[in-house]
């Protein structure tokens, strides 16, 4: 064989390793640590009592993780998206156990320490953080101008960023999809939580999920509002953003 068949034939070869080696681009915005005030008085009991909480710094994703990051580091997932085809739009039919494999190969294809949120990281977030104007949902009181929501979506996802950031410059933490958080759910935990990064309960049946989606109504956009999933599931309506622990 010629030498420039050889390297045609050996680009040829290499071509779906080198494919398959691509790293997704992750904006990640710095969230400086801070106490707050998680929960709310006045709605469901699981969102009280309102308490205080400790959080060291960290990085949380600007967008909930897309499609194209998710099959490009997912390539032999063969499930589809309920809203398949839209390369810019939130992933969802991911498991919760789905995301934590994700991130395990992003960690070893990045050597950096990805991870879900947790519950009061996400809470956190959402509020704005330092920078935090007390909005009802993440970057407004005017759940329109911030989220894809019932009545709003067309009953169904939209391209990550469309609507306004929040004091952050985060997006879509209201509506669009709802997010996996790390933590257990419990209804009480808000009654015994620790105060400094606390991480939820050690077991349980169901994953933390916040954030309302793209059917969802306005009392379940709000930035307090807690619900759950069976980690096991596959939902049309929960993906996931990315966070990172801020090295000291």
């Amino acid at each position: 064989m010629k030498p420039a068949c050889k390297l045609l034939f050996l680009a040829f070869f290499l071509m779906p390793f080198i494919h398959s080696a691509q790293v997704p681009e992750v904006d990640m915005v710095f969230v400086k640590g801070g106490t707050f005030r998680m929960g709310c008085t006045q709605w469901a009991r699981d969102e009280q009592p309102v308490h205080e909480v400790l959080l060291d710094d960290y990085y949380i994703g600007r967008f909930e993780v897309t499609q194209a990051q998710w099959y490009m580091v997912m390539r032999g997932d063969t499930n589809k998206c309920y809203f398949q085809g839209c390369d810019d739009c939130p992933v969802e039919r991911v498991s919760w156990y789905n995301v934590q494999d994700f991130i395990s190969r992003l960690n070893e294809l990045t050597n950096l320490n990805y991870r879900l949120p947790t519950e009061a990281e996400w809470e956190y977030a959402a509020r704005g953080g330092v920078s935090s104007k007390k909005f009802k949902y993440s970057g407004s009181n005017n759940d329109i101008a911030v989220a894809w929501k019932v009545g709003r979506s067309d009953l169904r996802t939209h391209p990550v960023g469309q609507k306004a950031p929040n004091e952050l410059g985060i997006y879509d933490m209201t509506g669009n999809v709802f997010e996996w958080c790390s933590d257990w759910y419990a209804p009480g935990w808000y009654g015994v939580s620790g105060k400094e990064n606390p991480t939820g309960p050690a077991e349980g049946t169901f994953k933390v999920m916040r954030g309302g989606c793209w059917f969802y109504d306005s009392a379940g956009l709000r930035n307090t509002d807690r619900e759950c999933a069976n980690p096991d599931y596959r939902y049309g309506y929960i993906g996931f953003r990315l966070c990172r622990t801020a090295l000291k």
